[in-house]
């Protein structure tokens, strides 16, 4: 048995009774006196946490137990949306040390954490619940479940969804109010929304940068003097080994040259021209469009 969370749960299942006539598991320092067919390893980390007894034994650094070529290595569980890069990076640690795998693509070896049908239905029929909340998954399981306790016999089986205040008692149960939920974000010393901490404006602007431009027009709406050009986490040079700032700036002038003077009194327009043209500029020899801040002024 390897793992401290495993070893922990079967201890607490032999305090409470539930292993009677199971005898002790081999300890870790014996594994490696044993054939390694009379063996079987029961261990943690079916989804890639780095710190399971799974990926340990992938990088080989576990203190009493190694695997060695031609072991075999049960995945008897299915890979949570999200966890398969770091799954992938297991198997492969265990692929080089020539450790043979084996996982439901190819035999029937799945054992689902969830009931299935008929063992609901038999809970059901052990308890008779007068009320059903269907929780914890997508929309397709929670209406499987609330029409597989209606036809069980349940009176009570209330829609709920994320953020659904449900009153149970007393009378019928009733959704009755809304509250916040889903994903809280500490950040430095707030907390916060996926929104409200600006979460996404900054994923975004790791992947494709800034660029601030301060533009600064006189009396006649022409320039007076050269823009401020600023970017930030772009690259320094295009194809052609020309400054990715230089680029930009033609792009500003072009943009503000191509509006009429007469029409360039129009502060918003002139600021949003100038941030389609640097996009379009970055786009075309970088292939990213940036996010860009544009700040248009007029001298008196």
């Amino acid at each position: 048995m390897l793992g401290s969370s495993l070893k922990r749960a079967v201890q607490v299942a032999r305090d409470i009774g539930l292993m009677e006539g199971v005898k002790p598991f081999v300890e870790e320092d014996e594994f490696g006196y044993i054939p390694r067919d009379k063996v079987v390893a029961i261990l943690t980390g079916s989804q890639g946490e780095s710190r399971a007894a799974l990926a340990k034994l992938s990088r080989d650094e576990m203190r009493n137990v190694a695997l060695t070529a031609g072991d075999l290595v049960v995945f008897s569980s299915r890979a949570i949306p999200g966890n398969e890069k770091a799954i992938q990076e297991v198997k492969n640690g265990l692929i080089e040390q020539g450790v043979h795998i084996l996982t439901d693509d190819e035999a029937l070896v799945h054992v689902s954490g969830h009931p299935r049908r008929n063992e609901l239905k038999q809970m059901y029929e052990w308890i008779r619940p007068e009320i059903l909340v269907p929780v914890h998954g997508e929309a397709a399981h929670l209406t499987g479940q609330k029409e597989l306790g209606e036809q069980a016999g349940i009176a009570n089986v209330p829609r709920v969804r994320n953020g659904d205040m449900l009153r149970v008692a007393p009378g019928a149960p009733e959704v009755i109010a809304k509250v916040e939920a889903g994903r809280v974000f500490k950040d430095g010393k707030l907390i916060g929304g996926f929104e409200e901490m600006g979460i996404g404006d900054r994923r975004k602007l790791s992947f494709v940068g800034h660029v601030a431009i301060n533009v600064v027009l006189n009396s006649k709406f022409e320039f007076a003097g050269d823009p401020d050009v600023v970017p930030i986490g772009l690259p320094g040079f295009d194809d052609d080994d020309e400054r990715m700032e230089d680029v930009l700036f033609d792009a500003v002038l072009g943009a503000v040259e191509s509006i009429p003077r007469s029409r360039r009194k129009d502060l918003k327009m002139v600021k949003e021209a100038v941030r389609r043209s640097v996009r379009a500029a970055a786009n075309e020899c970088w292939g990213k469009k940036p996010v860009v801040t544009v700040f248009v002024s007029r001298l008196s």
